[in-house]
C-alpha cells in the first residue's frame, strides 16, 4: 500500500513539474516586444474603463437620486438604459431600509443609475408599473421595465438583510454587473456556514461534557 501511495504522489509531482516547467518556458520565449504588448493592452484597458465611469458619473450616475416629477423620470430613462427604482412613501420605516443599502450600491455600481420615488408624485407611473406594495423596487433593463422585488419576501423575509442580499437580488435581473454567484444568496450561505460552525461547536462542547461527566463520576 505504502509503494502504490509513493508511486500516485511522485506522478502527481512530476505532473506538476511539468506545469510549471511550461510556464517558465513560455515566460522566458516572451521577447521585450510581447510584453511591451500585454502591458500597452493592460493600460488601454484601463484607461478605457475610467472613461467610461467618468462618462457615468458625468450622466449623474454613483448618486442615490430623488426624481421629483415623471418627465425627469422620462429624460433620466433616456441617457441611463439601465436604471434602479424605488417606488417609497413617507413615513415607511421600511423604505428608510431600503434606502439605506441603495445608498451604498449607487456607489458600488456606477453602471446602472439608482433613483427613489415617492408614490405620490408618480401617479401615472405608479399605475403603470401596477405598484401595489411599499417598498417595490424594479429594475429598468434596456429602458424596460424587467423585474420587481416587492417587499422584503426575496430578500431573506426579515428587516435586517444585508446589502450583499439585495445586490445579489438585483443582479439576478441583470441591471447591475455582478461578479458573485448568481445561484446562491449570500445571506443564506451565510446563515448555512455559522448554522454548520454552530453544529460542531455544540457537538464538540457534548463530547467535553461527556468526557468531563465520566470523569467525575470516576
Amino acid at each position: 500500500m505504502e509503494n502504490v501511495l509513493a508511486k500516485q504522489l511522485l506522478q502527481v509531482a512530476e505532473t506538476i513539474e511539468q506545469k510549471i516547467d511550461q510556464e517558465i518556458q513560455r515566460l522566458d520565449e516572451l521577447d521585450m516586444d510581447s510584453i511591451e504588448n500585454i502591458r500597452e493592452h493592460r493600460l488601454q484597458q484601463m484607461k478605457k474603463m475610467i472613461k467610461q465611469k467618468e462618462e457615468w458619473v458625468a450622466k449623474g450616475h454613483g448618486d442615490y437620486e430623488e426624481l421629483s416629477d415623471e418627465k425627469g423620470f422620462f429624460e433620466k430613462s433616456k441617457i441611463s438604459p439601465n436604471m434602479v427604482l424605488h417606488f417609497y412613501k413617507d413615513g415607511s420605516q421600511r423604505c428608510k431600509i431600503v434606502d439605506h443599502h441603495l445608498q451604498i450600491l449607487c456607489k458600488q455600481h456606477l453602471e446602472t443609475r439608482f433613483c427613489k420615488l415617492n408614490v405620490t408624485r408618480f401617479p401615472f407611473l405608479t399605475e403603470r408599473m401596477k405598484i401595489r406594495v411599499i417598498p417595490t423596487i424594479v429594475s429598468i433593463v434596456d429602458s424596460i421595465s424587467k423585474d420587481f422585488i416587492v417587499g422584503f419576501t426575496e430578500l431573506g423575509n426579515c428587516d435586517d438583510f444585508s446589502t450583499e442580499m439585495l445586490e445579489w437580488r438585483l443582479a439576478r435581473s441583470k441591471v447591475i454587473d455582478y461578479k458573485g454567484d448568481l445561484l446562491n444568496p449570500p445571506d443564506v450561505t451565510k446563515n448555512n456556514r455559522a448554522m454548520v460552525l454552530e453544529k460542531k461547536k455544540t457537538i464538540r462542547g457534548k463530547l467535553g461534557d461527556e468526557d468531563s461527566d465520566g470523569l467525575d463520576s470516576d
